[in-house]
């Protein structure tokens, strides 16, 4: 293989995202619970159901490239969801936690765009042309929650608090 480093890394990369979405979905359910806004708690429930869906192109991808799919615990997103953990615990009596679990949600969005971009790149370089429209589809849904949140809290959330 011309690229045996870079596939190894490619695998390596989609097993961690794999395992990060699957961590994601208990995630999203507590932040989907603790939200007061009905607009953010709508939001992170269509997430979850995106984030299903996420899961199942990623298992299309492993298949593209003739592997199983295989996960593997996600450090990154452990710490981001313990964060968020503890966010809820520190303001969820106050008036700014839903500013708070937007924050939290920002800080997952932007890690799985991190993910997903350099997914893209690597499928692309490898000329791995399903994977990379199946991750491609996936980046841009990551790209448009973030949109949202930022929306959700510019329009009705850090407004309300402010």
């Amino acid at each position: 293989m011309p690229n045996a480093h870079l596939h190894e890394l490619f695998v390596d990369e989609l097993r961690d995202t794999l395992g990060a979405e699957k961590q994601l979905l208990k995630g999203l359910r507590k932040l989907a619970d603790s939200a007061t806004s009905d607009s953010l708690k709508t939001a992170f429930e269509e997430h979850y159901t995106q984030t299903e869906g996420q899961i199942e192109r990623l298992k299309q991808v492993f298949q593209s490239i003739g592997l199983n799919a295989r996960a593997k615990k996600c450090k990154a997103m452990e710490g981001l969801l313990n964060e968020a953990e503890e966010i809820i615990e520190s303001f969820e009596d106050k008036p700014v936690l839903d500013a708070a679990l937007i924050a939290a949600a920002q800080k997952v969005e932007h890690y799985e765009i991190a993910s997903y971009g350099c997914l893209v790149t690597y499928a692309k370089l490898m000329e791995h042309t399903e994977a990379e429209e199946l991750l491609a589809a996936t980046l841009e849904e990551e790209k448009s929650t973030d949109s949202l949140l930022t929306e959700i809290a510019m329009t009705s959330v850090n407004t309300a608090v402010a």
